[in-house]
């Protein structure tokens, strides 16, 4: 066995049992929450709680039904794979670091204890990379020979569909209406498959995956799969270039950027969850697993920063087909992961929801909408393609053809109403944010056609970059409210402006920049935290802090000259991650709880983000 690792973050104390045991022994399920870890390896994710219980796993793809839904379903009997031990009492959590195997500890009252790794495998293997829809668990006893049981309760369609059951000498299967799982394992069938308490007194495995038979043993395959998935993150991680300090967690932040990244096609998803709510007793709840093409370029940007840039070139074979099948028309906001483009919202009233929190939601009526910031997301997402050489595939004249499809597109809904990087449901305005994104499209093309010495081409582009520019710091200036408006010529506030300087529209120290900081401060920010806009939406107004908005506000606040400041905020935000140093979309002002969608592919980009503009230098202690 590998020696113990040590947790990224200072290694957790623990954490108590907060459920009692029945009169079995075994306690009920923990109340569902996002202290939660990922384990994935591009085929598919799956959540586990701190009990080293898989409360969410789609299957076979990120947006697929799940299989494991206990996150969503409250239910004593709900889909779930649990191992459990007899009167828990103590439990230990971490990642093995610089890698996406998780360990989860459990500990009874007698000072007996067991230890699940878990992880999906991924590496290279006969030249290609072998990530299959695997899900591989390791038990094994730490001290003395504790209780435990082992309940394995897969649904389909939704849990409306329980599989049947069947079982060989050291495989089970649930057969589904459209597919199969098979669990091999080296653990007593005769216990596992009624989920009847037993001694653990040697190591055991279960590889829950496709209805296939195993090329070699069952522990054999395991320890494998463990030793090459382990080599295969720890070369990632080590190619990467983190910053002096919070090398963690940004460790542990790019590698949940990429376990968000769908390998067979390239896209990206905005998160791995759907439907938990933005705030507690809010039906603001959305299904994220889809790829948003804004998220997406935030995402490959933080990559990119680390010079991990081979998400960019996996993206980008994803994004030049969806530029392409728009034939210089509408492109839509998002995509399914393989570029679907209806994704129907529906709702599923049979499921309780998160902590009751209800609808639950399957779809995203954001792929109807016009946000016109896409097109700006979509050049930016790109640009670095043209100017990096490092990369297999510089992009170049062809690629910049599409391109300039996509910039005319730009053009011509510069200054038209949208439903905007918010998603508003009722209501279109001339946002700034996607002017402003309109405005980087073209800037980004004519520095795109300087590289490639098209001269009457970077003049094109560079003088409609000026006229817009001139527009937006015009229209969208409130003299009311001394600060960058949310609109052409509205008055709210709102977070997104805080863009204008990262993207490179205005100069941060201009005066006017300032004081829109000042202002988004005094009216969106509590103490740490910041709100996404003042003004009520479709819901009402926003209760929680959206975390993005938070670290925009913290890379504005550097760029000003203000780093102490922005640094004490960033610390703040990093003490809010969950103990394994993941993030959701929300935090509550009041409790520090996390809500929203888990995780957020935003909230750990601007981990990396923050520590990259903070950090001190490498030269500053070599």
């Amino acid at each position: 066995m590998p020696p113990t690792p040590e947790n990224e973050r200072p290694h957790s104390p623990g954490v108590s049992a907060d459920v009692p045991p029945d009169a079995s022994g075994f306690g009920p399920p923990a109340a569902p929450s996002l202290a939660l870890g990922v384990v994935g390896n591009g085929a598919y994710n799956a959540l586990i709680d701190k009990l080293g219980r898989v409360v969410w796993c789609c299957w076979p793809r990120f947006d697929a039904d799940p299989v494991f839904n206990a996150l969503l379903d409250d239910r004593p009997d709900s889909a779930a794979f649990a191992i459990e031990i007899e009167n828990l009492a103590h439990v230990e959590q971490c990642y093995e670091a610089n890698t996406a195997i998780l360990r989860t500890r459990l500990h009874d009252r007698d000072g007996q204890a067991l230890e699940i790794v878990d992880f999906a495998p991924r590496f290279f293997t006969r030249g290609r990379m072998f990530h299959p829809v695997m899900l591989v668990r390791r038990v094994r006893p730490l001290q003395g020979t504790p209780r435990v049981r082992v309940r394995v309760t897969p649904r389909f369609d939704w849990s409306r569909s329980a599989p049947q059951v069947t079982s060989g000498s050291n495989h089970v299967r649930y057969i589904g209406p459209d597919q199969t799982l098979r669990l091999n394992t080296d653990a007593p069938l005769s216990y596992v498959l009624p989920g009847r308490a037993f001694v653990l007194d040697r190591p055991m495995n279960f590889l829950l995956g496709q209805d296939e038979t195993l090329a070699g043993g069952i522990e054999d395959t395991a320890r494998e799969f463990e030793d090459a998935t382990r080599d295969y993150w720890r070369q990632w991680s080590r190619r990467l270039a983190v910053p002096l300090e919070w090398q963690e967690a940004v460790i542990r932040a790019a590698i949940t950027l990429k376990l968000s990244v769908y390998e067979d096609t390239g896209a990206i998803i905005a998160a791995m969850t759907t439907s938990i709510p933005e705030a507690p007793g809010t039906s603001r709840n959305w299904d994220y697993r889809y790829c948003w093409l804004r998220d997406a370029f935030f995402v490959v940007r933080a990559l990119n920063s680390l010079s991990e840039v081979g998400t960019m070139e996996s993206y980008l074979r994803w994004l030049t087909n969806v530029v392409i099948e728009s034939h210089g028309g509408h492109i839509q906001p998002l995509y399914g992961i393989a570029r679907e483009q209806e994704l129907h919202e529906h709702l599923l009233e049979h499921l309780s929801g998160y902590r009751g929190h209800q609808p639950v939601r399957v779809g995203n009526q954001a792929h109807e909408h016009f946000q016109h910031d896409v097109y700006g997301n979509i050049v930016l997402g790109a640009a670095q393609a043209f100017h990096d050489h490092r990369l297999l595939k510089r992009a170049g004249a062809a690629e910049f053809r599409h391109m300039e499809i996509v910039g005319q597109q730009a053009l011509r809904v510069f200054d038209q109403p949208d439903a905007g990087m918010w998603e508003l449901r009722t209501r279109a305005r001339v946002h700034t944010s996607s002017a402003l994104m309109s405005w980087a499209a073209c800037d980004r093309l004519a520095k795109i056609a300087r590289v490639l010495n098209l001269p009457e081409r970077h003049a094109f582009w560079s003088g409609h970059a000026l006229r817009m520019r001139e527009t937006i710091l015009k229209e969208s200036w409130s003299d009311t409210r001394q600060a960058f408006a949310e609109s052409f010529g509205g008055r709210d506030l709102d977070a997104s402006v805080l863009l204008m300087a990262e993207v490179g529209l205005i100069d941060p120290r201009d005066p006017r920049f300032i004081s829109t900081v000042d202002a988004l401060e005094r009216h969106l920010c509590d103490g740490p935290y910041m709100r996404r806009y003042e003004a009520p939406d479709d819901f009402g107004l926003p209760e929680t802090s959206f975390n993005i908005c938070a670290f925009w506000r913290i890379d504005a606040l550097a760029r000003i000259g203000r780093r102490e400041q922005a640094r004490e905020i960033f610390e703040t935000l990093l003490a809010t991650r969950n103990h394994l140093g993941l993030l959701s979309e929300d935090t509550h002002p009041v409790t520090g709880e996390m809500w929203g969608n888990f995780p957020q592919t935003y909230s750990m980009v601007g981990i990396i983000n923050g520590a990259v503009r903070l950090s001190a230098p490498w030269d500053s202690v070599i």
